[in-house]
């Protein structure tokens, strides 16, 4: 399970910064979005996969992280969720207000040479 989390965040982190270096807004923006997916997939990840672990505290259990889940990388993650959202329609925004003014999408503001 471990090595194919591992492997989802690396596949992941790598096409955002793939597509980070792209000359196209759009591309930009979606590397963006991918590369914050992997992050919130290491950020849960640091929580410890555990099956069977009580989410909730239970009379009787020690109160140990041996015996729940670790609740923080949780609402990290969503937390980053709600704000990767809210920049992804800000990025959107701004990127067909650079296409009104310019006519294109590049990142530098320049057309493709023709």
């Amino acid at each position: 399970m471990e090595i194919v989390l591992a492997i989802a965040i690396g596949v992941l982190t790598a096409c955002g910064v793939w597509l980070l270096l792209r000359p196209r807004t759009y591309q930009v923006i979606m590397g963006l979005c991918l590369l914050s997916y992997g992050v919130n997939l290491f950020i849960f990840s640091t929580g410890r996969l555990a099956l069977d672990s009580e989410p909730v505290l239970i009379p009787g259990v020690p109160e140990t992280l041996q015996n729940y889940t670790d609740p923080m990388p949780q609402a990290l993650v969503l937390t980053a969720i709600v704000i990767g959202f809210a920049m992804t329609a800000l990025f959107l925004v701004v990127l067909l207000a650079q296409r009104g003014f310019w006519g294109n999408d590049h990142v530098d503001g320049q057309g493709d040479a023709e």
